[in-house]
């Protein structure tokens, strides 16, 4: 079972670089996406990833308890990788805010897998 946690966890790592390849070009275009051609497609795949992975690390940090892993943290990146699925597509997205939100998830991500690797 730690496999998928593990597929998961790297799959949302991939989409949290694909969010910041997304953002950049709408930066530097400012060529908004069509919404319900590309954009709700692509967050309700997140969505449906970032739901799935939530669960499977809740139940997995019930069984495995960390030292510096907690529930509410498995909650707010769930909350941030949603988030960051969404503004990737809008060039008025503040940069500052959304790179430092993208970096929290990769570090979070990779410390998460680090872990699972354990």
């Amino acid at each position: 079972m730690e496999e998928r946690h593990k597929e998961l966890t790297q799959k949302l790592l991939q989409n949290n670089q694909l969010f910041l390849k997304y953002y950049q070009e709408v930066r530097e275009t400012g060529i908004k996406q069509d919404f319900h051609q590309v954009i709700k497609p692509f967050v309700d795949e997140v969505k449906m990833e970032t739901d799935e992975w939530k669960e499977l690390m809740k139940k997995w940090l019930r069984e495995n308890s960390r030292k510096h892993i907690y529930e509410k943290q498995i909650d707010l990146i769930a909350e941030h990788i949603s988030d960051l699925s969404i503004q990737a597509f809008f060039p008025e997205t503040s940069r500052t805010r959304f790179t430092n939100t993208n970096r929290t998830v990769e570090y979070f991500l990779t410390s998460l897998l680090m872990e699972l690797k354990k």
